[in-house]
C-alpha cells in the first residue's frame, strides 16, 4: 500500500472524452507540468505501473525507457503511421473542445509557410553545414540500420526518404545496401516508392 502511494501520479491532463481544460491559467501550466514532474520523480514509464494503468488495454507507441513495466517486442512497430498494422488514433472519439472569450478559441492546424516542408532543413543541414566525412557517416549509419530491414517495401521507402532529402546521400545508402532475399540485385527496387513516403519502423538516429 506504501509502495502504491508513493507510485501514485495523478494528472489534471488525463482527460475522458466530454471534458475539457478551461482556459485557467495555473490549470494550463499544471496539464503538462504534472506529467513531466511524474517523469522525473516516479520514472519514464510510470504510466504502466499498476496503480496508475488503466483497466483498458493501452495502444501506444511507447518504447523502451528507464522502468519500463511491460514487455516490448521487438516486432511491434514504433511509429505511426506504418504498414504493419500498428494502432491508430480516434480523434473523432475526443471531439474538440473549445470555449468562449473575446471571440471564439478553437484547436486548430497552423498554416504552413509557402518555404515550408519536412525536407528543406534536412536538406540544407547535409549539403551545406556537414564536412564530407560526417555525410559519409550519415551514410554508414543509415545503412548499417536499414541493412538489418528485413521488408523490401520498408526498404524502398527508407531510401525514398534519404533522396528526398538528398539525392546523393538517398543514392549512396541505395547503393550500399545488401540485398534483400529474393531481390535480383543490391539496392534493387521492387517496386515503385512512394515519393512522399515516410521511414517506418527505422531508427536513423547515430554518429553524425
Amino acid at each position: 500500500m506504501t509502495a502504491e502511494i508513493e507510485q501514485a501520479a495523478f494528472e489534471p491532463s488525463n482527460f475522458v472524452p466530454g471534458i475539457d481544460g478551461s482556459p485557467d491559467k495555473m490549470l494550463q501550466a499544471r496539464i503538462f507540468s504534472y506529467a513531466d514532474a511524474h517523469r522525473s520523480r516516479v520514472g519514464t514509464n510510470y504510466p504502466q505501473l499498476p496503480v496508475n494503468r488503466p483497466h483498458t488495454e493501452v495502444h501506444s507507441y511507447s518504447k523502451e525507457g528507464a522502468m519500463r513495466y511491460e514487455d516490448n517486442p521487438p516486432e511491434v512497430p514504433v511509429c505511426a503511421p506504418n504498414s504493419a498494422g500498428g494502432p491508430a488514433a480516434e480523434t473523432q472519439r475526443a471531439g474538440h473542445g473549445g470555449w468562449q472569450s473575446d471571440g471564439e478559441l478553437v484547436r486548430s492546424a497552423a498554416s504552413l509557410h509557402s518555404e515550408d516542408d519536412v525536407r528543406g532543413q534536412a536538406g540544407t543541414l547535409v549539403r551545406e553545414v556537414m564536412s564530407a566525412e560526417e555525410r559519409d557517416r550519415l551514410v554508414e549509419t543509415i545503412t548499417g540500420h536499414t541493412g538489418g530491414v528485413t521488408r523490401a517495401d520498408v526498404r524502398e521507402r527508407a531510401v525514398q526518404y534519404g533522396k528526398n532529402v538528398d539525392a546523393e546521400i538517398g543514392s549512396r545508402v541505395e547503393a550500399a545496401l545488401p540485398p534483400v532475399e529474393g531481390s535480383t540485385a543490391p539496392g534493387e527496387q521492387l517496386s515503385e516508392p512512394n515519393p512522399d513516403g515516410d521511414l517506418v519502423g527505422t531508427d536513423v538516429a547515430g554518429k553524425i
